[in-house]
């Protein structure tokens, strides 16, 4: 019978050994090394998710005071006013810009009239039809012609060359390719 006491006195200090983790370390040692890179790239993905719906969230929270929401509130209101303040001044130049525009274009067309009546009175009373504005202008307009026929007088400066063709000399010629299937077999 003493035989019996001490193999229970021994099965119970074993079993009071083994009560670390130590038997799981195989178990999960096995299971990471087959699905490790997913469990890794799942989490990669929890943590992506997690972050996306952070920023989708609104920044308000419930323990923000109402003070700080009010001054938001005017900022907002302020910022909007000096905004719509800024787009009026703007419409105002470009609407004073088109009434300038407007007068000018008035007058431009108001100064033709009064010379094509002019050039009709002296047409009916059978002098030059020319006013003396057009006058001064074609003075101005030969001084222009006299530099266009000396910019003509010069010679080019390649005669008969045309880039498409291969003509006019040079090394470099482009011609295109032969028409037709190739040879081979």
């Amino acid at each position: 019978m003493e035989t019996d006491e001490t193999l229970t006195n021994i099965r119970t200090e074993t079993t009071l050994e083994n009560q670390d983790l130590s038997f799981l370390l195989p178990a999960v040692g096995a299971f990471l090394a087959e699905y490790g890179w997913y469990l890794l790239f799942i989490c990669v993905g929890v943590f992506l998710l997690i972050q996306e719906f952070r920023k989708r969230r609104p920044n308000q929270s419930p323990s923000r005071s109402s003070p700080e929401n009010v001054k938001d509130a005017t900022s907002v209101v302020r910022r909007q006013e000096a905004l719509e303040a800024s787009r009026q001044k703007m419409q105002d130049e470009l609407d004073a810009k088109a009434e300038q525009y407007k007068e000018r274009k008035q007058k431009a067309e108001e100064d033709k009239r009064k010379q094509k009546i002019e050039m009709w009175d002296s047409m009916k009373e059978g002098k030059s039809y020319k006013s003396s504005a057009e006058a001064a202008d074609n003075n101005e307009g030969t001084s222009s012609s006299m530099e266009v026929k000396s910019k003509r007088n010069l010679k080019p400066l390649r005669s008969g060359y045309n880039p498409m063709t291969g003509d006019g000399g040079g090394s470099c010629s482009w011609r295109s390719g032969r028409r037709g299937p190739t040879s081979g077999g």
